[in-house]
């Protein structure tokens, strides 16, 4: 009798612990939740800056877009990446066009925001 009782704690115990050490509550806090808050998060403040330009400003982009993209994808402007025998597009470049331009990313915007 006092064997079974023993073999049940024992077993118990032992499943409390397995389920502590293996998923507990601050690695699911620090890890799932807080990345996918951040991601909701950075997701609003990028929907927010590229809703709150002026209908002439919107179609800038667009234009701007238009011909970066295609700067950007041009043979001569790819760059070298393993794996990739052609290259991928000058994402850099993309970028930087943009911001000459006048309508800076989103990212650009905000990298730009951190320094002042």
């Amino acid at each position: 009798m006092q064997i079974r009782t023993a073999k049940i704690r024992l077993l118990i115990q032992t499943g409390i612990g397995i389920f502590l050490t293996g998923c507990s509550i601050s690695d699911w806090y620090n890890g799932y939740y807080v990345e996918r808050y951040v991601i909701k998060e950075a997701q609003k403040d990028r929907e927010k800056y590229y809703n709150s330009e002026s209908p002439e400003m919107q179609e800038l982009r667009k234009q701007n877009q238009t011909y970066c993209l295609d700067l950007a994808k041009k043979p001569e402007n790819r760059v070298v990446r393993a794996g990739y025998p052609n290259g991928v597009w000058n994402q850099g470049m993309f970028e930087i066009c943009m911001k000459n331009r006048g309508t800076p990313t989103y990212g650009a915007w905000a990298s730009m925001q951190k320094k002042t």
